[in-house]
């Protein structure tokens, strides 16, 4: 089977997570998909397969005879897809020998466009897959649970030698726990690779330094009438703390390795107010400093409006992985030459975000992210290649081998 029929059947099947519970996993659709993918992998002769009570599902593809000591390798992806566009009821459309034209995504009025994204021109004579404009597609990441099944599969039914590859699907990466209950001893890998979002050729192994920051700002209502000296309005306050951040660094005016402070959602009123954030940098002595400011910011309002007019919390969410990665840059150039064998040049790019792997890898399982192929997660001009999926089980299977080689 190729990682494209796979991938048709898994987007179907509903499993958005989300950001309004504490439970794991966090949405029980997600169990749905979870649930299939052990009966596959058992049914293709996968060892070791355990699926827990949180929806994380592990596997074992055992060693060639007499390559029980070779290192072993693991492979990581995310079953849930992103809770702010609908998951639901997917209806993924072949285009088969695309050639570079405007594509109308159903009935939706969305046109996914080379005038919008140019990279589409680069992708003429492959068959592509997207959405019908209602949706996302799922490529992020069910396009890497297909890639490294099929891989599995691949090496299973061949002969190519090679040591123990182990695999794990998580639950809830996109709200950002999908690595907070994966067992690394039970997985027992050596080192990993999370296979989840961005072009074949990319490999990542330096991520944002991220936190969020949760601003409650408590005014002072009264008549409007007899305001004057008295009255102090969160609202206008929440948007005067707003205004004390630098206007250009936002996600709109950054790229590469530049960081932000991005205003995700805010309500308020006079009496009570409330802003959400999230900060990001790679470099941490930067990323240190924006928090720093964020706290420095509610120092001056309380001083000038009043002790607990503001009150700020930070929760860090993950640090930048090329911390440690930086140290074993060993796996990363095996990935390299992985990429190559497989006719593509490997470009290292800065992940403008965080995978499970930055949570492992300060867990203590180095795990670097490369590419499934797809573009545009997140929304519906989501696509991706059959071609490239193909090259994607290529890619991973040339990890395994070279590992074989050792």
């Amino acid at each position: 089977m190729r990682a494209y029929e796979r991938f048709l059947d898994y987007v179907k099947i509903h499993t958005a997570s989300s950001p309004d519970t504490e439970s794991t996993p966090s949405t029980y659709r997600q169990f749905d998909l979870s649930r299939r993918l052990a009966r596959e992998m058992r049914a293709m002769g996968m060892a070791e397969v355990y699926e827990d009570d949180y929806a994380y599902v592990y596997g074992t593809v055992p060693a060639s005879p007499g390559m029980e000591n070779k290192a072993c390798v693991g492979f990581i992806a995310h079953i849930d897809t992103v809770p702010e566009f609908s998951g639901a009821n997917v209806k993924p459309c072949l285009v088969e020998d695309y050639r570079g034209q405007e594509l109308p995504l159903g009935d939706s009025g969305r046109v996914l466009s080379p005038e919008k994204f140019p990279h589409l021109l680069s992708l003429k004579g492959r068959t592509l897959i997207t959405t019908d404009g209602t949706t996302v597609l799922g490529a992020d990441d069910k396009a890497g649970v297909a890639e490294i099944l099929t891989a599995c599969e691949r090496l299973l039914h061949s002969d190519i030698p090679h040591g123990r590859v182990v695999v794990c699907f998580t639950p809830d990466e996109e709200v950002g726990h999908g690595a907070a209950l994966l067992d690394i001893d039970r997985l027992g890998a050596d080192f990993a690779y999370t296979v989840d979002g961005g072009e074949l050729w990319e490999l990542n192994y330096e991520t944002f330094n991220a936190a969020a920051a949760h601003w409650e700002v408590t005014g002072l209502s009264v008549h409007p009438g007899a305001a004057k000296d008295m009255m102090v309005n969160a609202s206008l306050v929440a948007m005067e703390i707003n205004s004390m951040l630098p206007a250009g660094e936002v996600p709109a005016c950054t790229e590469g390795y530049e960081g932000f402070f991005h205003l995700t959602d805010m309500e308020g009123a006079v009496d009570k107010a409330e802003l959400n954030y999230i900060i990001r940098d790679h470099s941490a002595a930067l990323y240190e400093a924006r928090v720093a400011s964020m706290r420095h910011i509610e120092k001056l309002i309380n001083a000038k409006y009043g002790p607990g007019t503001a009150e700020l919390t930070i929760h860090e969410q993950y640090r930048n992985m090329a911390e440690r990665l930086k140290h074993s840059m060993g796996i990363v150039e095996l990935a390299k030459r992985a990429i190559r064998q497989a006719g593509l040049e490997p470009k290292l790019v800065p992940i403008r975000g965080g995978t499970d792997g930055a949570q492992l890898t300060y867990r203590g399982l180095l795990c670097p992210n490369i590419g499934t192929g797809g573009y545009c997660c997140h929304g519906p001009y989501e696509h991706i290649c059959v071609e490239d999926m193909d090259l994607a089980v290529e890619i991973i299977t040339n990890i395994v081998a070279q590992l074989g080689q050792r």
